[in-house]
């Protein structure tokens, strides 16, 4: 491309699907699904280098410490992170990027890309991604179109016009199709007008501002608002909570690209998937000599079509076909593949029944490091806490709990209210409740440390933070912890 292209990543989706690794405080665009990087770092991936400026991601803030992590491993610097106070959809969350964009450059084009998508061909996308810019420097809003491989019930469906403006590869948009019958996306498979909605724009940041103007003044006036009430928080932009809440949730697609006249479709033949469940996974991967795919400690016999993950626990399989079985170390789940959609249901009802494995993994990541929850009982829990080097915990009370800490290998710096000691490996302390302290990690490897909680209450909402390098000190974070 000769031009720069600015990148906005969408990362503000649960992934419930591919529960139970996918979890709402690590979801699937944040797990190494496909390859050893994250999904969100083989998209960042995708649109790093020339032709593309620094991308601009938006987020949940719960996720904002991992993802600026996962940057961080693959050495790029974000134009922005963008927090967003809670789900809205797309269409905010596109028109607050566009906003901060035309602050910075009014002619900007933007490339809008979801998180979780795998793109097989990326020299096919990087020139669709060409194509899609030509026709935004002529005003048009453009989607990528996949052709279609198989009548697909779960997608929408977009069928294509006349040229677009004589541009090689971009057609004018005739309708967008909600998901159809099975009959119907037959007939769609059958034809070569119709694509599958991918959910990847590329924007004239102008042009579309000034239709969100037209469609959605109500929703443009909000987002305005949360940009320009923003605040910095470290390496973040926490957009205004108010403002942002006060608004609708509806995506760029109805807000916007099914209304507009500017709309246009560039087809894209670039082996994609939105990994929108395990049986989406299982196609994708790579599979063994019986059709399996096969990952983590199992063992199986007689078993042909099955996606088994076993990230935990041996898994042993006997005599079975079609079915996806993960396990992780604390569920496991069976289900056929054909009715993988329907994992959906079954975290629904997890949450409903009050439990938490729909929300988070035993093992908790925080911008210090991690902690694993080893074994609970009634007043009582063994945690295992490991932090990077160079990081510190917060400063905190717990007014219900007392701590104890061993550490098993590198250096801990332990403040108790008004005395510092460290601890080195085979050494322990004890933490009693309604004392301040707290914890760092001044030496050169990761400090591994087990604790042992004790008392009337051991939520991870039992805390009082006093002091945080993360900004942490006033956050209302569900989990609360450290």
């Amino acid at each position: 491309m000769d031009e720069i292209v600015y990148p906005v990543i969408l990362s503000g989706g649960v992934g419930t699907r591919l529960w139970p690794m996918s979890r709402v405080l690590r979801p699937k665009q944040l797990l190494p699904l496909t390859s050893d990087k994250s999904m969100l770092q083989e998209t960042t991936a995708r649109v790093t280098g020339p032709g593309f400026a620094p991308p601009m991601i938006v987020c949940n803030q719960e996720h904002r410490f991992v993802i600026a992590e996962q940057m961080r491993e693959l050495e790029v610097q974000p134009e922005a992170i963008v927090l967003e106070p809670l789900g809205r959809n797309t269409g905010p969350a596109v028109t607050v990027a566009a906003l901060l964009l035309a602050a910075k450059d009014p002619d900007a084009i933007m490339l809008v890309l979801p998180s979780d998508h795998v793109i097989g061909d990326v020299e096919r996308f990087h020139a669709a991604v060409a194509t899609a810019v030509t026709a935004a420097r002529d005003d048009a809003l453009i989607t990528f179109g996949i052709p279609p491989t198989r009548p697909e019930t779960g997608y929408g469906y977009i069928q294509r016009g006349d040229p677009y403006n004589g541009i090689s590869g971009c057609f004018r948009i005739d309708r967008f199709v909600e998901k159809p019958d099975l009959a119907t996306a037959k007939a769609y498979v059958a034809s070569d007008r119709y694509a599958w909605n991918s959910g990847m724009f590329v924007f004239p940041v102008g042009s579309y501002l000034d239709e969100v103007a037209r469609l959605k003044p109500d929703m443009l006036e909000l987002c305005r608002q949360s940009v320009a009430q923003a605040t910095a928080d470290l390496d973040f932009l926490r957009l205004d909570r108010a403002s942002f809440a006060a608004m609708e949730s509806v995506s760029v697609d109805y807000a916007v690209m099914e209304q507009t006249t500017r709309g246009a479709i560039v087809p894209a033949d670039i082996e994609w998937s939105d990994v929108g469940s395990w049986a989406a996974l299982w196609e994708i991967s790579d599979r063994d000599a019986k059709g399996n795919v096969v990952l983590g400690d199992t063992v199986t016999l007689d078993v042909r079509n099955c996606y088994i993950r076993g990230d935990g626990h041996l898994v042993a399989v006997v005599g079975v076909e079609d079915l996806v079985i993960v396990a992780t170390d604390d569920v496991v789940l069976v289900v056929p593949k054909h009715r993988a959609q329907d994992v959906k249901q079954i975290v629904d009802r997890i949450e409903k029944q009050g439990r938490t494995e729909h929300y988070v993994h035993t093992r908790v990541f925080r911008p210090w490091g991690w902690y694993q929850s080893i074994h609970d009982g009634p007043r009582f829990q063994v945690k295992e806490i490991v932090v990077e080097p160079g990081h510190k915990l917060s400063k905190q009370v717990h007014y219900h709990r007392a701590e104890h800490w061993v550490v098993v290998s590198g250096t801990a710096r332990v403040s108790r209210d008004n005395e510092t000691f460290f601890l080195t490996e085979d050494q322990s302390t004890y933490i009693p409740h309604n004392v301040k302290h707290s914890l760092e990690n001044p030496g050169k490897i990761p400090l591994r440390m087990i604790e042992v909680q004790s008392g009337s209450y051991l939520g991870e909402d039992d805390i009082i933070r006093f002091e945080d390098h993360y900004g942490r000190a006033t956050d209302a974070e569900p989990t609360g912890s450290r």
